[in-house]
């Protein structure tokens, strides 16, 4: 293989809020912790086992960290994307310890709020943010790559009036 690859994809949900912090020059730096969990049923016994695993994850992009900081927060379900770090620092002790994170550097990284509006922020994207992905027989407007609830898209008729027996949009 020519080349290598350090990307790390994590869907999980936060476990505290996030932790904001800035450098001397004033550029923001966002900590999470996220929680990832397995299931599987155990083959000795049958019963349902759980595993969690927490991630470290730092934000430096400036616009994400914004977003962070603003509509996450503890239990809030999302998706990352960075690369791997490790880093070495000392304890108040002298001990030389090592830290591996998953890094969101200021150009590379992605952050999507998986959820719903009323439990975490966000809502849940697609195309242009409408309300069914096509067209909506109900009001006349479509959602789907219009990029709005009510705008864009196409129309269907709305009422029985328009002569065809079928529902087919178009």
């Amino acid at each position: 293989m020519a080349g290598s690859v350090n990307k790390v994809i994590l869907v999980g949900n936060l476990g505290r809020d996030p932790e904001v912090r800035h450098t001397q020059d004033g550029s923001p730096i966002v900590q999470l912790s996220i929680a990832t969990s397995d299931t599987w049923k155990d083959r000795a016994t049958g019963e349902r086992r759980e595993r969690t695993e927490w991630h470290r994850v730092v934000i430096f992009n400036e616009h994400l960290c914004k977003i962070a900081e603003s509509y996450l927060k503890k239990g809030s379900k999302i998706y990352v994307e960075g690369s791997l770090q490790t880093r070495k620092w000392t304890d108040n002790a002298g001990v030389e310890k090592y830290t591996t994170e998953v890094v969101l550097q200021r150009f590379n990284g992605e952050l999507t709020m998986l959820d719903g509006r009323g439990e975490g922020g966000g809502d849940g994207g697609g195309f242009g943010g409408g309300n069914d992905g096509g067209f909506n027989q109900d009001n006349g407007g479509g959602g789907g790559f219009g990029g709005g609830a009510q705008g864009g898209g196409g129309s269907a008729p709305s009422g029985g009036s328009s002569g065809f027996d079928d529902e087919i949009p178009f």
